[in-house]
């Protein structure tokens, strides 16, 4: 039967719990409490669907008695209960410290707050689908707040059993006040300590696989064996590297008796479509693809089903009647029968992981169970088994899925409003942790050809938590880069193959999300709380950690051929990624980019890891590892491990110094990496550093261990990243991470050409020959705000005029 070997009960550490005949208040910690109200004092000690854990270090804390009521202070909070079920009079929590609302310290139950971000309110979460919505769609509350308090509401949810199975909570009597089950986050500004309480509650992110961290292909579509390896090898031919093959639910039977039912779910293969199903995956992963597989349940096992006489048998039918064995998760034989009988048998043939797509409401035998969750719980769970790192793919069923990624977002309508608000969309499940959202790269269905859409989608998805392109099974809305014309696809594969290249950086994000609860993708604010501009940008995202994504989601004007976007820079200095420029952070800036590019920025003295090959296997620790120095002062970190089911993270930390000489020009940088934890399971490999923003050096030198060695310099000129910003390539040999020392001396900064930059940027504009022939003129002869004062006597489109002032402000790399 159905278990899980790491059940437990969750109860307190009996010291932080203070209790009366019908309330029970618990300090977790000095910014976390929980908050229990039964009419007839019945608590649940039990894990539920959202919290896992409730034993932690007991803070310091006092509790005064007053009749039926209690006060108890922590160092951060105040909690006043004056008894009887809990209401706006009877039950209130003051911040004693980071208050950050004026008007609002005090949180009362029941009580509404205002909610018109971003001056004042909830962060907000996520939402379960984007099923058919095209642009914004509703989201629940999340556990940050303008206000510094939020509070998230347990009383509903299912309670696990030690062996992980499910079980109603205690009901209340017809008379009674409901029951509520509470815990109030008071943390103020500080958000990424209230995160931290809520993975301690809620449970850690699982380290995902490596390999997810590629592209994926998905299409719902009626492949064959044959057609799905040609497109394979198309996309190899083509230079686009994959690491996950999704096969959508024509893989199996669809086309069935009507008596029956649809042919919606299905669990045996078409063999018309594909004869030999164990060869076809084996293909798939003698080309370094994962498989998955879609799966619609709802409709149980039908007698068509090869497997139906024994799912039949397990669940008590007699298979001669053909009597379908109905889908129910609340049934424990059942799903005993539909993990053994139906998918285990399928992944011995080679299926890896599994799509739920579970579309059919929210109601069960077991009164707030929601099937969803449940399928997620007990794939999650079983695809653990036999030492595996435990996956699955799915929607998202509430507070606490983000114990089981991936999700899957559903299928949006391909339009700019969708695209716009996919960024936003992604950064703030990250405020109730669900870091993993994997969307339908493109769009899903309806919507027009709009190729520029195309683009923007895909850059946006390559530097989104999963990159997985996919669509509609209309023959119009496929996503090959191919069917986009030349230039499109030249830039999808650019940048399909930067995000291969990521893969170093973004498994770093994943330890992260694992162990810190800090998500790949994240709102500004995650990182700049007390900045109320970080606040302003909801579409912006700090991606790992040190890039700044700025997505492009409205068309480029149409004389310009220039799309635009507002952000926000963070003081410091921040680096283009695609062209080196540096922005002085603490304001707020215009970026205009042609469809080739993109703003994505690199906080200097960020140390980049990176693949130096697009097409090398990703699931496997890189064999040549690029270090990608931007320049500054600063430290970064790169994770690895075994790929083992419980690996130990081997942790390594860069640090990088820049100082500039009497020639602004000149300058002399140092690179030192150490080893901080963990077992050195990289081993000796391939270093390349590339150096962004230099053109030459005068020395270099390299110490291992006390031991001088030869530094080779490359040169600048490299075909595999020619997106990425010019750099200088240094390689430093064969050496392991333990600890190393690059210093360069004489560094000579590579100079930005503006009038090259204007020239290119005024050339493609598509407006009067002589409007552009005297901006070239004030770019070649003015600076400074008389050059801005120049341009904006010129007859020239917005954007463009504000692009050739943003090249005139940017700066070189230091």
């Amino acid at each position: 039967m159905f278990s899980m070997s790491d059940g437990r009960p969750a109860p307190a550490n009996p010291d932080a719990v203070v209790t009366g005949d019908t309330y029970r208040f618990t300090v977790l910690t000095s910014r976390l409490l929980r908050l229990e109200y039964s009419a007839t004092g019945t608590f649940v000690d039990e894990r539920t669907q959202a919290v896992v854990e409730r034993d932690m270090e007991v803070p310091p804390f006092t509790v005064t008695r007053h009749g039926e009521g209690v006060e108890i202070v922590t160092e951060h909070l105040h909690l006043h209960y004056a008894g009887g079920p809990f209401s706006s009079s009877t039950l209130s929590v003051t911040l004693l410290r980071d208050a950050c609302d004026p008007h609002y310290s005090t949180w009362k139950f029941g009580q509404e707050y205002p909610q018109n971000l971003p001056h004042r309110g909830n962060l907000l979460g996520t939402a379960r689908t984007l099923d058919e919505v095209d642009g914004a769609a509703p989201l629940e509350d999340g556990i940050l707040a303008t206000y510094g308090f939020a509070v998230l509401d347990d009383s509903h949810s299912i309670l696990l059993s030690s062996d992980g199975w499910v079980a109603p909570r205690p009901a209340d009597g017809p008379t009674d006040p409901p029951s509520q089950d509470l815990y109030f986050f008071g943390h103020g500004r500080d958000f990424r300590g209230a995160l931290r309480d809520f993975h301690r509650l809620t449970g850690p992110t699982p380290l995902i696989p490596r390999h997810v961290l590629g592209n994926w292909w998905s299409r719902y579509w009626r492949y064959s064996e044959e057609s799905y390896l040609a497109l394979m090898d198309r996309f190899a031919s083509e230079g686009i590297p994959l690491s996950v093959a999704v096969i959508d639910m024509d893989w199996h039977l669809v086309d069935i008796d009507p008596e029956i039912g649809t042919g919606w779910t299905g669990y045996t293969w078409n063999r018309e479509l594909f004869p030999d199903p164990p060869r076809f995956l084996a293909e798939l992963h003698r080309r370094g693809l994962a498989v998955t597989l879609n799966t619609h349940p709802a409709d149980g096992v039908r007698r068509h089903e090869e497997r139906y006489p024994e799912m039949a048998e397990a669940t008590g039918i007699d298979p001669e009647t053909g009597v379908a064995v109905p889908f129910d998760i609340a049934s424990r034989a059942f799903v005993d029968a539909y993990l053994r009988v139906l998918h285990h048998p399928l992944e011995e043939e080679g299926v890896d992981f599994w799509w739920l797509d579970w579309q059919s409401g929210g109601t069960s035998a077991i009164p707030g169970l929601d099937p969803l969750w449940m399928l997620n719980h007990i794939h999650f769970a079983d695809s653990g088994r036999e030492g595996k790192r435990p996956l699955t793919f799915s929607r998202y069923a509430g507070v606490g899925s983000h114990r089981y990624p991936i999700g899957f977002s559903g299928d949006a309508i391909i339009s700019w409003d969708s695209l716009d608000f996919q960024p936003t969309f992604t950064a703030t499940a990250a405020n109730v942790g669900y870091s993993w959202w994997s969307h339908d790269v493109g769009g899903h269905m309806f919507g027009r050809r709009d190729v520029e859409l195309a683009v923007r989608w895909v850059q946006l998805g390559v530097f989104s938590p999963i990159t997985r392109l996919h669509s509609s099974d209309s023959p119009f809305t496929t996503k090959e880069p191919w069917s986009f014309g030349e230039r499109a696809a030249r830039i999808m594969t650019e940048y399909l193959r930067l995000r291969h290249l990521l893969v170093p950086m973004l498994y770093t994000g994943a330890w992260a999300a694992h162990t810190d609860g800090v998500a790949l993708v994240r709102p500004m604010y995650h990182d700049y709380s007390r900045t109320p501009e970080a606040f302003g940008v909801p579409n912006q995202a700090m991606v790992g950690e040190h890039l700044l994504l700025a997505p492009l989601t409205s068309p480029e004007d149409g004389e310009s051929h220039l799309a635009t976007v507002t952000a926000w820079l963070p003081p410091g200095s921040w680096v283009d990624l695609f062209t080196g420029a540096r922005h002085e952070g603490g304001r707020s800036v215009r970026f205009h980019r042609s469809l080739e590019q993109y703003p994505v920025l690199a906080r200097a003295g960020a140390v980049l890891p990176l693949l130096a090959d697009p097409h090398a296997d990703i699931s496997a620790r890189p064999e040549t590892l690029v270090l990608r120095a931007i320049p500054g002062t600063g430290t970064s970190h790169l994770i690895e491990d075994d790929g083992s089911a419980a690996p130990e993270a081997e942790v390594m930390r860069f640090e990088q110094s820049l100082t500039v000489g009497d020639d602004p020009a000149l300058a002399d940088l140092t690179l030192s990496c150490e080893r901080l934890s963990g077992p050195a399971v990289a081993g000796v490999r391939g270093v390349l550093v590339d150096l962004v923003g230099v053109e030459s050096l005068e020395h270099a030198e390299l110490t291992v261990n006390g031991e001088t060695r030869p530094v080779t310099v490359v040169g600048a000129d490299r075909d595999a990243e020619a997106l990425l910003a010019p750099a200088l390539r240094l390689d430093l040999g064969q050496l392991g991470l333990e600890h190393f020392t690059l210093q360069v001396r004489g560094a000579r900064r590579r100079e930005r050409d503006l009038v090259a930059e204007a020239f290119a940027l005024l050339d493609v504009a598509e407006i009067a020959f002589v409007d552009k022939e005297r901006a070239w003129q004030a770019v070649q002869t003015v600076e400074g705000l008389a050059l801005v004062q120049e341009l904006a006597s010129i007859a020239l489109p917005a954007p463009l005029r504000d692009a050739l002032v943003e090249c005139a402000a940017a700066r070189p790399a230091w």
